[in-house]
């Protein structure tokens, strides 16, 4: 999958993410220490494993023979011993806002997130054929579970919050603080992206989320309180009536997908849904078969948190552990004639069925929807789902589900196959060029025959 449009979650520009990368090499190189458990344990289990071993080998002895072709150019990542020590790195880093302005195009981009930076580092060792390999190994992802699980520590303690508030000028790219006046105005820009109103847009950050200017960090006690910022109560209006399906996240529509299968059999082009796959296996997926699936993805500077889209009763609600790299990769790698083979918006669905997820049944009180499924899809470095709600539990529309923390990536309705619904996208048209639809508005009416 294509980070670089998918929600902005990595810079379009090559040489921004290069540059990034090589800061993070002289970083690690002045500031030598010792691997942190889970990362020794990562370089371990490849070390004393003789497949795993020569497939990280093969990934990124590939990569460095493909320079013509990788994504982001030149790999500056070139053994896999040298991305354990970057991995090891970035285990005490948060997420920091760039400024960067791209010397071939001299276009500007004041708010550059590298909010995928173990993504970065495999942007085309995860792609080859090795990397494919390497990265379904179950024990891979146990590990690199652990690693994401460690480097979640740090950016929930207050030891993270230093990019905040931490402007850096003369680093290429240049660093600034996310409570950097700039960074504000990005973020507000990204909140008012579904409106034309410039008297909205010249309002504050404190008008839209919840925090303290008076305090240096504006009351955020990390990164990650930082990134699940809550809206002001009022700024996100719940859409009103019983047929109307509010918005569950604050989000960009990628596709509407009808008479979806309960199995399909994924492939490089043109990947389905696959209910079984979805929601794992669950006995109620049978319920969805001929359904709808409506999926949108999250702004990397947006609001992270999930909303339920009708009233009703939660009926199951748990989380599945899938894979962390394979639902991103470029799937059609070094194409020499220079076609796009990896197609990322059609393997979008392929990261439904292979990512960490939320899955949450909600019983509408509306007899019209009857059962429906909202599945939150964690990506890569911000696969953390956390459910807020619990089985038996009844909802009003609006009401808080859960959230994805240190960032966000895709979520999915499903509905049964008797729910017609007609979808308002809000003025932008569904893909990867769509615009943010705000938390809780109107995002479908379900058609009856009264």
């Amino acid at each position: 999958m294509d980070m670089h449009s998918f929600g902005n979650w990595l810079p379009k520009s090559k040489a921004h993410v290069n540059a990034w990368i090589q800061h993070l090499k002289a970083h690690a190189t002045q500031n030598p220490t010792d691997l942190v458990k889970p990362v020794q344990d990562f370089k371990d289990l490849v070390d004393n494993d003789e497949t795993l071993k020569e497939l990280a080998e093969r990934m990124f002895s590939y990569a460095g023979n493909q320079k013509e072709f990788t994504p982001l150019g030149t790999p500056e990542v070139l053994s896999f011993d040298e991305f354990i020590v970057l991995l090891n790195a970035i285990m005490t880093q948060a997420p920091e806002c760039t400024e960067y302005t791209d010397p071939q195009t001299g276009e500007l981009n004041p708010c550059g997130l590298i909010g995928f930076p173990i993504n970065a580092l495999l942007d085309w060792p995860m792609a080859t054929p090795a990397g494919y390999t390497f990265f379904s190994n179950a024990l891979v992802n146990q590990q690199i579970k652990k690693i994401l699980t460690y480097w979640s520590t740090f950016l929930e303690s207050q030891d993270s919050r230093y990019v905040l508030v931490t402007d850096d000028l003369n680093r290429t790219p240049k660093v600034l603080g996310w409570l950097n006046p700039t960074a504000q105005r990005e973020m507000v820009g990204v909140a008012c992206q579904a409106t034309s109103d410039p008297a909205l847009k010249a309002l504050p950050f404190e008008h839209f989320f919840q925090c303290d200017p008076s305090d240096k960090y504006y009351g955020f006690k990390s990164w990650d309180d930082f990134f699940t910022r809550e809206f002001v109560k009022g700024v996100r209006p719940i859409a009103e009536g019983d047929n109307i399906v509010a918005n569950a996240c604050e989000s960009a529509p990628l596709q509407v997908v009808e008479n979806v299968a309960e199995s399909a059999e994924f492939w490089l082009k043109g990947q389905p849904y696959s209910l079984q796959n979805m929601m794992d296996f669950d006995p109620l997926a049978k319920q969805f078969v001929g359904g709808t699936v409506y999926q949108a993805f999250l702004s990397a500077l947006s609001y992270h948190r999930w909303n339920s889209p009708v009233s009703g009763t939660v009926k199951k609600a748990y989380i599945v552990n899938g894979s962390y790299y394979l639902g991103n990769q470029y799937q059609g790698f070094g194409n020499p004639d220079g076609a796009d083979d990896s197609a990322p918006n059609n393997s979008q669905p392929f990261l439904t069925a292979v990512a960490t997820r939320a899955i949450i049944f909600i019983e509408s009180d509306n007899p019209n929807i009857g059962l429906m499924c909202f599945i939150a899809v964690g990506m890569a470095e911000v696969s953390s789902c956390e459910i807020t709600v619990k089985e038996g539990q009844h909802l009003n529309k609006g009401d808080e589900l859960g959230m994805f923390h240190f960032g966000g990536s895709t979520h999915c309705l499903v509905f049964g196959p008797d729910v017609k619904l007609a979808f308002d996208f809000h003025n932008t048209e569904p893909g990867l060029d769509a615009t943010n639809i705000p938390v809780c508005s109107r995002i479908a009416t379900v058609l009856t025959n009264d």
